[in-house]
């Protein structure tokens, strides 16, 4: 039995934040980036292995590989770091095997808490900036490379890893141990923000060939489960989790069979998950009386009543756009990708005409936003000013670096130049 590169490699990026949570619990957070450089020398030892000898046991196989470059890393630089090299010494179990990285000691063994959110709610410690929280959490938990993190916040790429190289240094200066689930709450607000930038990463991949990143919505659905887990009564937890599955739950139907985007407009509603869609309808009827209504239920309630509708005519739009104009309310007008959506239900309720207008004013305060030369060529097409719809369709084109989205834009251009058929 082999295992392939493809495969490998998605079960790297589900293994590396528990492999990395582990040593951290056995290292303490202050020795958070020697940890982290540990895992990444043992996940580039599985990457070169595994497809001819896959472990019996991945995770403990890489904890243990992980545990042992930790301490060779250490010893490697004990002029500077006789400390460390000490405390690497005497954390290693003694019970660890001697030879084949794939035997495990007592601490792999054990059936510890998930680690994923620890390590999610020590990469939110309150001593972080909020920019950092988010950079270092999308790094470790999420596994993004620095460049997709980059273009998720629209930032130079050396901004965002000046971040991460600073955040990790303060957890050394910290030092502690890892969160216990418990203390959630503490650092809701930062955990709340990494999870929902994880799943507009799933959802609308910055680069690359696929249009979604299942592995990576699975992980963020998986961790907002966890966290409703810690704090069942928290509105804004539930709304959150309810998003996801709401937006996950369109996931079969938004690319066609030969691999192109199918928007929201043009999906068949009954190629949805029915499972995820109940689910989180549930979720959100369950949650919304009483709550006072924050950015991520109010996000729900919205995904709720689109899966509600069998098509997008039928759809309460003008619930939709009296959401939207709440949620810009509770956001302080600060997200203008929100405003963006808001338009696009202005569309719906008052024509091309005003939206178009109301789309001008946000390119005027935000020029370069992404997604606004789509919405616009598309509100232009509808309105039949063709020749500008198509200048519209290029820009939006050149500007994602998703190719997926770069060819449907590009055939709704070829659709439009060709006219009625």
């Amino acid at each position: 039995m082999s295992a392939g590169p493809a495969v490998g490699e998605d079960l790297l990026r589900d293994l590396a934040p528990q492999v990395l949570a582990r040593l951290v619990r056995t290292y303490g957070a202050g020795q958070f980036d020697v940890c982290e450089d540990a895992v990444q020398d043992a996940l580039l030892a599985a990457y070169r292995q595994w497809p001819a000898d896959p472990p019996s046991d991945p995770l403990a196989w890489l904890v243990t590989t992980a545990r042992r470059r930790y301490v060779d890393r250490v010893r490697a630089d004990s002029r500077r770091r006789d400390r460390e090299a000490r405390e690497a010494l005497l954390a290693e179990p003694l019970s660890a095997p001697a030879a084949g990285p794939e035997a495990t000691g007592p601490e792999v063994a054990a059936s510890p808490a998930d680690d994923s959110l620890l390590l999610l709610q020590l990469c939110c410690h309150p001593a972080l900036a909020r920019p950092a929280q988010v950079a270092l959490t999308l790094r470790a938990v999420a596994g993004l490379s620095t460049a997709q993190i980059a273009d998720v916040h629209q930032l130079p790429e050396a901004t965002v890893a000046q971040r991460i190289t600073r955040a990790k240094r303060r957890l050394a200066e910290l030092g502690g141990d890892l969160p216990r689930p418990r203390d959630a709450a503490e650092r809701l607000g930062p955990v709340l923000d990494v999870l929902y930038a994880m799943l507009t990463e799933a959802h609308h991949t910055t680069s690359g060939t696929p249009a979604r990143d299942t592995d990576l919505a699975a992980e963020a659905i998986h961790l907002a489960r966890l966290l409703r887990q810690a704090l069942p009564g928290d509105p804004e937890v539930a709304g959150l989790l309810a998003l996801m599955l709401l937006t996950e739950s369109r996931g079969p139907a938004r690319q066609a069979a030969d691999g192109a985007l199918v928007p929201l407009d043009e999906q068949d509603r009954t190629r949805w998950d029915q499972a995820l869609v109940h689910e989180g309808i549930r979720l959100v009827e369950a949650t919304v009386p009483g709550a006072v209504p924050g950015p991520y239920l109010l996000q729900a309630c919205i995904a709720a009543l689109h899966a509600e509708a069998p098509d997008t005519a039928s759809t309460d739009w003008s619930e939709i756009l009296a959401l939207y104009g709440v949620l810009e309310v509770v956001t302080g007008r600060q997200n203008p990708t929100i405003t963006l959506n808001r338009i696009v239900a202005e569309a719906q309720v008052h024509g091309d005409g005003p939206a178009l207008d109301s789309l001008s004013g946000l390119e005027r305060a935000h020029p370069g936003l992404p997604r606004l030369d789509a919405v616009r060529a598309h509100l232009l097409a509808r309105a039949g000013r063709t020749a500008e719809a198509a200048d519209a369709y290029r820009r939006a084109a050149r500007a994602t670096r998703n190719l997926a989205e770069q060819q449907y834009l590009q055939r709704r251009l070829r659709e439009l130049l060709a006219g009625p058929s």
